[in-house]
């Protein structure tokens, strides 16, 4: 019976694996097909066929091609020539994808820059994006306005809405534009797969977002690997509440509905209340998640849709091992698809087989066909550990290192970088198992089991030394996330006084359950006495980013503070259960009044 489990087991990974590889093998750095052939090929195919659904309108994908194509008329008309950029700063909406896909027919490259910024991440990342014009609507406008004086140059402002002042009216502009295709041969002669389609930022979890350079060929690698790897087909149905703005919505989500046929359900932003009433009335076969969306799924009261629904499929990254346990035997979805990978990087991974809690697999059979490693890492330098030869050193089944992934020109393992380009070299490393060679550091800890399973740790940064151990914060939260009432959980290392390391600090957001006299005892049998949070604040919610990420930058910075934070602050007394930090507490710890 063991070996029959196995067996299927290594069906449904090698079929998977097929199924994705077939996909991405034509892909080609000096091809001259590029992403919006593809997308330009499947409206040929399905002319008819719903692709978008937002807010009760719905457009064919004729319908999606011949806005696309206003868009690339009015970029030439607007003498904006190939090899520029323009900006891009929406919320979803219906005309999104057809933005960036009608320019990059003119070989005009799109930054798509996170709606919810403002102020002088907004600012930066327009400065950084070399747009001389940005599209925006009525909602992201005001943003826009209030940072004009922060820019480096005039960038004209594009209002899909009433315009004022120096705004363009970009509603009226596009009704005198042609709805046919622009000549491809003479509007994408000589444009090649590894120029640039798109810059997407990073979600600046620990500072300004970098923008990651997005050529036609990665597009296609996102866009066909999710078309293959989650084997959609025409008759599914996308719940996409992720924003457009980043990878796993904008492209992996898009590419997954739109290139086999099927039909994308766009929704502004997520709501978890609304969530199975509207999966079910739409007909929805599939759900792209951020891990943060399936908790506070789990989160809710039992909803008499949340067993109603046809999802067959539920793909995307960062799903807890104990939600994933909710996702498939609470909700009864048909299957989870986990997969790993960063905006910018060269490594990709999927969870073809369902192992829970895994991101990935690399057989030692098939080890020579990835470009990925795993090497041995110093938590307190941040570096990898280098051996008397100087090379790396990779990590033996069941320890945690950085995973890394061989950069050479190919399509799979091709690393474009960033706009910038110290930024970009701060990401390769050289000389890594042989003179010369270079790797993508992916910035991420993991471990792999002996079946080559493959587990995402933490971020590197976000796990901290404190007495001698390393503390994994994703670990910590795993095991916070059991105790009654609790919510959400951030965790990070802050430093004390003088003391070696950084004592690991929980932000928790709680219910009414949550009783802090019972969180001692409960911490003292989960954790090892090295990974039990010395502080807890109580927040009423966590910042996240636009991509739901938790920033935890700021946090770091305030401590445990009770001058800073009016937030409940607690501290693990020794001997005792947590007390409240008070003036005199706070000082106390600070002249090394207590045995941490």
């Amino acid at each position: 019976m063991r070996l029959q489990a196995k067996l299927k087991r290594e069906w449904r990974f090698l079929k998977g694996l097929t199924r994705t590889l077939k996909r991405v093998k034509s892909i080609a750095p000096d091809s001259d097909n590029l992403i919006c052939d593809d997308l330009e090929a499947a409206v040929d195919k399905w002319r008819d066929n719903p692709a978008i659904t937002f807010e009760g309108k719905t457009i064919t994908y004729a319908e999606l091609d011949a806005i696309a194509n206003r868009y690339a008329h009015w970029a030439k008309g607007q003498g904006i020539t190939r090899g520029q950029t323009v900006a891009l700063f929406m919320p979803n909406r219906i005309e999104y994808l057809a933005i960036w896909y009608g320019l990059s027919k003119v070989g005009v490259a799109t930054a798509l820059i996170n709606n919810q910024l403002t102020g002088a991440a907004l600012a930066h990342c327009l400065n950084i994006s070399q747009a001389l014009h940005c599209i925006v609507d009525p909602e992201t406008s005001p943003c826009f306005e209030d940072v004009k004086d922060q820019l480096g140059r005039h960038i004209q402002q594009w209002v899909l809405g009433p315009a004022h002042g120096d705004q363009r009216d970009l509603v009226n502009a596009l009704k005198s534009c042609s709805q046919l295709r622009p000549d491809r041969l003479t509007a994408r002669d000589g444009l090649l797969a590894k120029d640039t389609a798109l810059y997407i930022f990073t979600s600046g979890t620990t500072g300004l977002p970098k923008a990651a350079r997005i050529t036609h060929m990665r597009a296609q690698l996102y866009m066909r690997g999710f078309a293959g790897s989650t084997d959609s087909r025409a008759s599914d149905r996308i719940y996409v509440t992720l924003p457009l703005y980043h990878a796993t919505g904008g492209l992996c989500a898009m590419g997954a509905g739109l290139l086999n046929g099927g039909s994308i359900v766009l929704r502004k932003k997520f709501s978890a209340t609304h969530f199975w009433s509207d999966v079910v009335s739409e007909n929805c076969t599939m759900f792209v998640y951020i891990g943060e969306l399936c908790r506070y799924l789990a989160n809710q009261p039992e909803n008499e849709f949340e067993r109603a629904h046809k999802l067959r499929l539920i793909f995307g990254n960062g799903l807890r091992p104990d939600v994933w346990d909710d996702m498939l035997d609470r909700f009864k979805v048909g299957g989870v698809l986990e997969f790993y990978g960063a905006t910018e990087g060269n490594v990709s991974l999927f969870n073809f087989d369902g192992r829970r809690g895994a991101i990935g697999r690399v057989p030692g059979y098939l080890k020579k066909k990835f470009n990925i490693r795993i090497v041995k890492f110093d938590v307190e330098t941040e570096t990898p550990v280098r051996g008397p030869s100087g090379c790396c050193i990779e990590v033996k089944p069941g320890e945690i290192g950085e995973c890394i992934g061989h950069i050479a020109s190919d399509a799979r393992s091709n690393f474009t970088g960033y706009a910038d380009k110290a930024a970009t070299e701060k990401k390769v490393l050289h000389d890594v198992f042989q003179k010369g060679d270079a790797w993508f550091r992916t910035g991420d800890l993991m471990r792999q089991d002996g079946d080559g399973y493959i587990y995402f740790v933490d971020r590197i940064g976000d796990t901290f030394r404190w007495k001698g151990e390393n503390v994994a914060t994703s670990e910590v939260s795993e095991r916070l996330a059991g105790f009654p009432g609790v919510k959400e959980i951030n965790v990070y290392g802050v430093p004390v006084g003088d003391l070696d390391g950084k004592a690991g600090m929980a932000s928790l957001v709680v219910g009414p359950e949550f009783a802090i006299d019972n969180l001692a005892e409960y911490v003292d049998r989960e954790m090892p006495a090295y990974a039990r949070p010395v502080f807890v604040r109580l927040q009423p919610e966590i910042e996240t980013t636009g991509t739901f990420k938790y920033r935890k930058i700021d946090l770091v910075k305030e401590g445990f503070d009770p001058a800073v934070i009016k937030d409940p602050l607690y501290f693990r007394e020794p001997g005792k259960g947590y007390v409240k930090v008070t003036k005199t507490v706070h000082a106390k710890i600070l002249a090394g009044g207590f045995k941490l």
